[in-house]
């Protein structure tokens, strides 16, 4: 059984932080791509781009092309906006996480390592909207070592540095293509309270629904 070590970031962790992060969100693009392909209104597109080619010209290989092109087109674009979602998240904080984590009051990274080698991440922060508690955020863990309980030790981490620090619960946001991350949230007590669209018109557009999960602690040891 390998050993699993949690422990505080340190700057020479920033490379291995920085590739975790930019490998975990792009995990996320095929689920994305599918949630977009599910939305009626992307349905309705290549319908109505099918049918009007179809009419056109009179034969199948044009408007098959037009749809592959389209769907081409369509996954590019979701891979784009992920790459700029990197990298706008390694600019504000995952670049430089000792200003933006430890040098902060009531904040927090920590680390996974096995066998020397950093394999998951987490880090804390108050939350903007509600002042009695912490945010989690940046968790990830990568794919080869899943299933060995490191995600579950890192969000106990965060949740005993929010007792500690008398803040009454975690709270953290997910995005409706993370259902790994939702099961594995609630599995650790975390409540879903909120669900909305971020106000960006490809959000809206795509219905990509972001998650508000809540975790009530208790004063003296263990969640509620």
């Amino acid at each position: 059984m390998a050993s699993i070590q949690i422990r505080k970031y340190r700057d020479d962790d920033a490379e291995a932080v920085k590739e975790l992060f930019a490998l975990g969100m792009s995990e996320h693009v095929p689920s994305t791509f599918m949630h977009l392909l599910k939305q009626p209104l992307t349905q309705m597109v290549l319908m109505c781009l099918f049918c009007a080619l179809m009419a056109s010209s009179k034969s199948f290989l044009l408007p098959i092309l037009a749809v592959t092109l389209f769907l081409a087109g369509a996954r590019q674009f979701v891979v784009y906006m992920f790459n700029s979602y990197i990298d706008t998240s390694l600019r504000k904080d995952v670049s430089k996480i000792g200003e933006a984590y430890l040098k902060q009051k009531d904040s927090g990274f920590w680390v996974a390592e096995v066998d020397g080698r950093l394999v998951g991440m987490v880090g804390c922060l108050p939350n903007q909207d509600a002042p009695a508690c912490l945010e989690l955020k940046r968790m990830s863990v990568r794919h080869s070592h899943r299933g060995m309980g490191i995600a579950k030790a890192l969000c106990r981490t965060v949740a005993d540095f929010t007792r500690d620090r008398g803040y009454a619960a975690v709270v953290l946001y997910t995005s409706v293509v993370q259902t790994d991350a939702q099961k594995l949230y609630e599995h650790m007590g975390y409540e879903k309270i909120r669900e909305f669209v971020i106000p960006e018109l490809v959000a809206k557009i795509t219905n990509f629904t972001l998650f508000e999960y809540r975790l009530d602690l208790q004063r003296d040891g263990g969640e509620k």
